[in-house]
């Protein structure tokens, strides 16, 4: 059987995935257990070894046995190997391996990262030996899925920080926070020990979703990777979701609990100055009320500085993957202007409305601007037969952003205008 750490070397030298792949597959169809064993302690993001530092070898030893390696990986994951003797017995481990031993097998286990561009996605797909997958739930965009804004959402702020999964498991009794990718992340001893004095509030083990934040983003982001001494008392970890640790580790999927029970769960446990709950507004995006009350607090975001808002149904579940549950919303403005003027389409448009030609004082702005996006083949044959009738006419426009014109500092105009209504027609009025 083919010694690991001549497979990794075999997988580092070759960039071609085609040439990765068929190598995966070579080793499953052999049957190389200690091979995956140790792939699978390496990519899998729900084991943790709680090492900051593993030394390189630098010459060669007498060499360890797997069993070796094996037992002190156990007692690094249960965390009886810690401190200064944890620190010892890897040094020794790595005085007494071979240098290829040690540097291309056993230490890439140990810092989780088997530098090889293999990754779980790879092993599982092309091997009977699967990897379990720590994945998230990532929204998508809304532009590709205009239809399903519709019922009952919740809509969010749209933080812009770290994105931190914390899992609380109570038969451990300890408190893990991690990455997006599953990655540990341990430079955030304030919020572990709030998290850690809520484990008697749960009756099962706990994933929280959520983005830390600070005062400063970049500096956030040093800290968080700092080996030692991060400054990071005053981040603070927004809650957005929280699930079973056994839905999580099952992708989420199984879950029948919908989003407005899983928001309820998440209001009922109390947390400590560095945890809170991210602001969630309810709202029908079916009716008038709710399309209103979305465009104001549409407003109050980009008001605020966020860089967007997330929409998510209220029976939505959640899904370890990139879902169209979850939408993030581009910030964007909405503005009623005059009609004074129409513009003839072109090409596929000739005969047809081509765009609106409008203007007017909103925000204390004066805009001037053409819209010509938004406007369906429908409209544009109507309102052109009409188009004598539209002069006058307050039309809402939504666009990204008021931008000044060039040509003058008391003219403004509008990023990507969308036509969007008129205003003033009475239903069922024909022009």
């Amino acid at each position: 059987m083919t010694q690991p750490w001549k497979i990794i070397q075999e997988l580092e030298a070759d960039n071609s995935r085609l040439k990765k792949e068929s190598i995966i597959r070579r080793e499953s169809d052999a049957e190389n257990i200690r091979f995956f064993n140790g792939v699978g302690a390496a990519l899998d993001g729900f084991r943790t070894f709680g090492v900051q530092k593993v030394p390189v070898a630098k010459k060669d030893g007498t060499g360890i046995t797997q069993t070796e390696f094996d037992d002190v990986l156990r007692r690094l994951e249960d965390r009886t190997l810690t401190g200064n003797e944890m620190r010892d017995t890897i040094q020794d481990l790595c005085d007494r391996s071979n240098m290829e031993q040690w540097n291309d097998w056993y230490r890439r286990i140990l810092i989780k990262d088997l530098r090889c561009g293999v990754t779980h996605k790879t092993i599982n797909k092309h091997s009977t030996m699967k990897v379990p997958v720590f994945e998230c739930m990532l929204a998508d965009d809304s532009k590709k899925h205009e239809k399903k804004m519709t019922g009952e959402v919740y809509v969010e702020p749209k933080l812009d920080g770290v994105r931190v999964i914390t899992i609380c498991d109570v038969e451990k009794d300890e408190v893990k926070m991690f990455s997006r990718n599953g990655k540990e992340l341990t430079n955030f001893p304030r919020i572990l020990e709030q998290f850690d004095s809520m484990l008697d509030q749960m009756s099962e083990s706990m994933v929280f979703d959520g983005e830390v934040m600070s005062d400063d983003f970049q500096t956030l982001m040093r800290e968080i990777h700092r080996k030692g001494g991060a400054k990071t008392d005053d981040a603070v970890l927004n809650l957005f979701d929280c699930l079973t640790l056994d839905e999580f580790k099952d992708g989420g999927g199984i879950t029948q609990n919908p989003l407005v029970d899983r928001k309820k769960q998440l209001q009922s446990f109390n947390y400590g100055p560095n945890i809170s709950i991210v602001e969630f507004v309810r709202m029908n995006l079916d009716d008038d009320d709710g399309q209103k009350q979305f465009a104001d607090y549409n407003r109050l975001c980009i008001d605020k500085g966020f860089e967007g808002i997330m929409v998510k149904p209220i029976t939505g579940i959640y899904e370890c993957k990139r879902s169209s549950l979850w939408l993030k919303v581009k910030p964007f403005i909405e503005v009623s202007l005059k009609v004074v003027d129409t513009e003839e389409g072109t090409g596929r448009n000739v005969g047809k409305l081509g765009a609106l030609i409008v203007e007017g004082t909103d925000m204390d702005k004066f805009i001037k601007t053409n819209v010509g996006s938004g406007l369906t083949d429908t409209d544009r044959e109507t309102f052109w037969k009409a188009k004598d009738k539209l002069i006058g006419q307050i039309v809402e426009v939504r666009a990204d952003a008021i931008t000044q014109n060039q040509d003058t500092k008391d003219e403004w105009s509008l990023r990507f205008p969308r036509f969007l209504r008129f205003r003033g027609f009475e239903p069922g009025e024909k022009m």
